[in-house]
Order: structure tokens, then C-alpha cells, then sequence
């Protein structure tokens, strides 16, 4: 008998969490005109990428950071 095949943790879903912040209004603005000509953009993938960047400029040399970056940067569903 044999037994199926446990899921790694690199084959599980990722787990998210929403934020809830304040921006300048005129950012707002900014995002949401990039976001209606980037109709494969969304406001979460645009997050991301300013957050994982971020972290990646100021010394967070991590690679699951990196990860996150690229597949923002390149449209891979995380």
C-alpha cells in the first residue's frame, strides 16, 4: 500500500495578508491612472512590487523577497 505524496512547502498555497494604509491622495490618483492603461496590472501586484523592491534596496537580502519581486515585476501568479 502506498501513500500519496505529502505537499513540500513549496507547492502550498501562499498565505496573504491584507493591508489597510493611508497614501497621499495624488499617489492614489497616480496608481489608478497606471492601472487603467495596465490592464494586467492590479493594485495588489503594484504593492508588491513597491514593497518587495523596497525591502531588496535597503538590505533585505532574502530570496523568497527576491521571488516575490519578479513574479510581481513579470506577471507570475504567486
Amino acid at each position: 500500500m502506498t501513500s500519496a505524496p505529502k505537499a513540500s512547502a513549496s507547492t502550498t498555497a501562499p498565505v496573504t495578508v491584507s493591508l489597510m494604509i493611508e497614501i497621499p491622495e495624488t499617489l492614489h490618483h497616480s496608481i489608478q491612472d497606471y492601472l487603467s492603461t495596465h490592464e494586467l496590472w492590479s493594485q495588489e501586484r503594484v504593492m508588491q512590487a513597491a514593497l518587495s523592491l523596497f525591502l531588496m534596496q535597503n538590505g533585505a537580502n532574502q530570496p523568497h523577497v527576491n521571488r516575490l519581486y519578479l513574479d510581481s515585476l513579470f506577471g507570475c501568479t504567486i
